[in-house]
């Protein structure tokens, strides 16, 4: 294992931000992972974990412990299951599936980060989420010190959950196992409307694999949500904020708080989330409190392409961008009563 101390963690995040590691150590393998972890663990140091470092928002003052950078590597394909080790790239292990003929995974294509983050948030786009498609994912279990093999149905996914997410101190993941599709070179049903209308299909339909691909890449770089050094829009976590999933009274004040704001013939988004719950644009929310894109005159601020992205620009702070956070939030509540929760995971700071 690759040892550094005050180790710049930085470059190690898609924002570039955040404060140096007092230990940072660089694993490539499952056992070096748990090597790592366990002696974290029985020196009661503080350990965190990256991955591809997409979803990380770090403090200016860094961290005091151990950061593991998990880079693992292995890829294998057995007729339609496909096994990830967890430091692998996902926009790769998508590229490959694709190649391979296998759908399930095609519209997940461009979203940044590592595979073994991917059940932990139970990564979604355009019409996929990963809960979807994973059968097993192997884990350490911090708490038992062995490594277990999780069942789909005990991982308790839900909307950019899961059981992972929800007890973050307890499991590292180390594999992902998926059941992918040999639809003949196709892609899955397509679900969302705007791929559809993309591809120039109708809700439902299958297209080439490679050309659902291509079209959501294509839309994701319109928003600035593929990775491009050069593009400071692209300097972010993708998607700041999750959109908001509200209780049939809750959605009725919301309702009731946008004709008064807005006037009575403009309908927010809505879309059915179960249980008699209803599912909200985040993005509109932040865009109608008046937060449009571009807005901020700091080194910290929204993206050019997509009001969802917090952006840094170049020469911010993590403490900038936590300000413009706090101004969006603060905005949005006043403006519509719904408080939002921010997607990233925080270190050292909060909201």
């Amino acid at each position: 294992m690759l040892e550094l101390h005050d180790a710049p963690l930085a470059p190690l995040t898609t924002f570039r931000l955040g404060g140096p590691a007092a230990r940072l150590v660089t694993a490539t393998t499952d056992a070096e992972v748990v090597a790592a972890v366990r002696e974290a663990d029985d020196a009661g140091t503080p350990l965190l974990l990256i991955g591809g470092g997409s979803n990380l928002v770090i403090g200016d003052k860094g961290f005091d412990g151990t950061a593991l950078r998990i880079a693992t590597r292995g890829v294998e394909l057995r007729g339609t299951t496909l096994e990830l080790a967890a430091g692998e790239v996902w926009t790769d292990a998508v590229a490959r599936s694709v190649e391979a003929g296998l759908a399930g995974i095609e519209c997940l294509a461009g979203i940044p980060g590592s595979a073994g983050a991917t059940p932990i948030q139970n990564v979604g786009a355009y019409g996929q989420e990963v809960a979807s498609t994973i059968t097993e994912v192997i884990a350490y279990d911090r708490r038992s010190g062995e490594t277990v093999t999780l069942p789909k149905d005990e991982c308790a996914f839900s909307y950019r959950h899961s059981r992972f997410k929800a007890d973050p101190a307890r499991y590292v993941v180390l594999r992902v196992r998926f059941e992918l599709e040999d639809a003949g070179g196709l892609s899955a049903p397509v679900k969302y409307p705007e791929v559809a209308r993309a591809l120039g299909v109708e809700a439902g339909d299958r297209v080439p694999l490679a050309g659902a691909r291509e079209s959501v890449l294509k839309l994701r770089a319109g928003k600035g949500m593929v990775l491009d050094p050069e593009d400071h829009d692209t300097w972010s976590a993708g998607s700041f904020f999750t959109n908001p999933i509200l209780t049939e009274e809750e959605f009725a004040a919301f309702h009731a708080r946008v004709r008064e704001r807005l006037g009575d013939g403009v309908e927010p988004p809505a879309y059915a989330a179960g249980d008699g719950r209803t599912k909200t644009s985040a993005a509109w929310l932040i865009d109608k409190a008046g937060f449009t894109k571009g807005y901020g005159a700091g080194p910290a601020r929204i993206s050019t392409k997509h009001t969802l992205a917090l952006t840094n620009r170049g020469e911010a702070t993590t403490e900038d961008l936590l300000a413009l956070a706090r101004e969006v939030v603060a905005g949005v509540r006043e403006a519509f009563g719904i408080t939002l929760v921010n997607e990233p995971v925080t270190v050292g700071v909060s909201l």
